[in-house]
């Protein structure tokens, strides 16, 4: 199931030209065209599913599976130190495409590629508040 106007599935599905990392029947690994280091790359779900939410969940366990190999292939061919697997639901998120993805972003020293958040210091109340409001 494709979506004839969505970036990702024509690009997935080799409608569009792209650098293709990995490619298999479900998914295809292309270098992200604005990368935030060298070999960022973009796990990409063949069939159009919006968000993790619309992704049925053995597709989804699928999708990491792909994302381990292709991790894999980027730290050893690109000698990177580390790497990040980032993947954003919803504007508030940072999804900018509404077609589930996974970012691959190798990690070097020094890059001073940003992918962090400023922690905060709730108090016991504050976190027993919020487990209960999961669990309730």
């Amino acid at each position: 199931m494709r979506e004839e106007n969505c970036i990702f599935c024509r690009i997935a599905n080799g409608d569009i030209p792209s650098r293709t990392v990995y490619e298999d029947e479900q998914f295809r690994v292309i270098l992200d065209m604005g990368p935030a280091t060298k070999g960022h790359a973009l796990v990409l779900p063949k069939d159009h599913y919006a968000d993790l939410f619309a992704m049925p969940e053995e597709k989804a366990a699928e999708a990491m599976k792909t994302a381990k190999k292709a991790a894999a292939i980027l730290k050893e061919k690109l000698g990177a130190d580390g790497l990040n697997v980032v993947q954003n639901n919803g504007a508030a998120a940072g999804q900018t495409v509404q077609h589930f993805h996974i970012h691959l972003i190798p990690r070097y020293q020094g890059d001073n590629a940003h992918i962090l958040w400023n922690p905060t210091e709730p108090t016991a109340e504050e976190l027993d508040a919020v487990l209960a409001q999961i669990k309730g």
